[in-house]
């Protein structure tokens, strides 16, 4: 049997759209011929197949179409959103924010291949995949894959008379290096502001910013740029009229503070300026002291929307995106395919597939049917994850009528930011 590319796609994207957990699942939750899921399938992917295939052919058919393929597919998911004009009320003065940030992918007891990083703990050495991804967040709630860069060791640094051990592993920072043409490629006239930890802060950080013409706002803390901290807070006393203060609904006291054109050279003797952003947060008594750094000059008119949007949002890859692709039924962590870039493959998928509901559950149509019964989507459903059980009952049972597909029925659906 021959099966056509779209149809594949789309077999592939169910595996993580229905939180099925592992590709075997694919035989034992869609395969029933008693369902309408054949049907469904062939309607979403406009194709005629008159069976559903075996969940090894999904591996097979990622395996010749390579990562490559599935990851632009994503980008283009992306531009469509970035083009129709979505995501525009997010934009921070202008740019959209994109959240820069380490995750585990898979891990092993034992090496998967020669390109593992390594981590020994006494006896145990552990063989592990990572993964810089680039998200963009919004105040809606929304955390969507834009790009993607695989920290593994198949690129070791070429040390002259250095054996493979005593070479540095592949890290974060060389990731970036990496990540920063494909983002500037792929998005080229898009107004960006990259939004980093502590780690980021550095000269190779701030000048790829200026290199790309991006913006960007970076975690400060005491330990990363010591001298530069100390600066920061001696001027602090010197300017108490640049203060802005402002009470949340739940209760939380915030006083921003800032400071302009802070000076800093670093480890190649290249100088950088930038500008810095102190919140004091009190919260029943309790204290807690946020800081970032950022090209934009601040003023009292753009201190709270610096701070929170580009500064406080940046957790959102780690609430919404991370924990929810590792714990919410997409299970990241799991080992899908084998080979290098069927890995790489499955995690196009799940990047993909996590838009797509992440749309869904944020879009007015759900909130609509949520309203009829006085309640919130998760207040309906339960829970996320119900949401995907829904859907792998729709798919098998309800058929999607052909209306659904005809392009002069022109919907318009808003994203929830409430």
């Amino acid at each position: 049997m021959t099966y056509s590319h779209r149809f594949l796609v789309w077999w592939g994207l169910l595996l993580f759209l229905c939180k099925l957990g592992r590709v075997r699942q694919l035989d034992y939750q869609l395969r029933d011929s008693e369902t309408r899921v054949l049907d469904n399938v062939n309607a979403l992917a406009r194709t005629h197949q008159e069976s559903l295939p075996v969940y090894g052919t999904l591996s097979h058919f990622l395996g010749h179409v390579g990562s490559a393929a599935v990851g632009g597919l994503r980008t283009r998911m992306i531009r469509q959103l970035i083009r129709n004009k979505v995501l525009d009320d997010d934009r921070l003065l202008g740019a959209l924010v994109v959240v820069i940030d380490g995750s585990g992918h898979v891990s092993f007891h034992r090496r998967h291949c020669p390109h593992c990083l390594t981590q020994t703990h006494g006896s145990e050495t552990y063989y592990f995949h990572e993964v810089l991804e680039a998200k963009l967040v919004t105040s809606s709630g929304l955390a969507l894959s834009i790009g993607s860069e695989f920290i593994d060791n198949h690129r070791f640094d070429a040390l002259a008379g250095v054996g493979r051990e005593a070479q540095k592993q592949d890290c974060e920072l060389k990731a970036l290096a990496r990540l920063a043409p494909q983002l500037k490629r792929d998005f080229p006239q898009l107004q960006i502001c990259l939004s980093v930890d502590a780690l980021m802060a550095c000269g190779r950080f701030f000048c790829l910013c200026q290199e790309n013409h991006w913006h960007y706002v970076a975690t400060f803390k005491p330990g990363s740029l010591p001298a530069v901290w100390e600066d920061f807070q001696g001027l602090l006393k010197l300017c108490p009229q640049q203060v802005r203060r402002l009470r949340t609904p739940d209760r939380r006291d915030l006083e921003y503070r800032w400071v302009n054109g802070l000076s800093y050279v670093d480890d190649q003797d290249r100088p950088h300026t930038f500008n810095a952003i102190q919140c004091i947060q009190t919260e029943e008594g309790r204290q807690s002291t946020f800081a970032w750094i950022t090209d934009w000059l601040v003023t009292p008119e753009n201190v709270i929307a610096i701070a929170q949007q580009g500064g406080r949002d940046r957790w959102k890859i780690e609430n919404q995106g991370f924990n929810t692709q590792k714990n919410g039924g997409y299970e990241l962590e799991h080992v899908y395919g084998t080979g290098q870039d069927s890995l790489k493959c499955f995690y196009f998928l799940l990047q993909i597939a996590h838009m797509i509901l992440q749309l869904v559950e944020k879009g007015s149509l759900l909130r609509r049917v949520a309203d009829q019964y006085g309640k919130t989507v998760v207040g309906l459903y339960g829970s996320l994850r119900n949401i995907a059980h829904r859907l792998l009952d729709c798919l098998r049972y309800r058929f999607i009528p052909a209306d659904a597909f005809d392009p002069t029925l022109r919907i318009q659906i808003r994203l929830n930011s409430s």
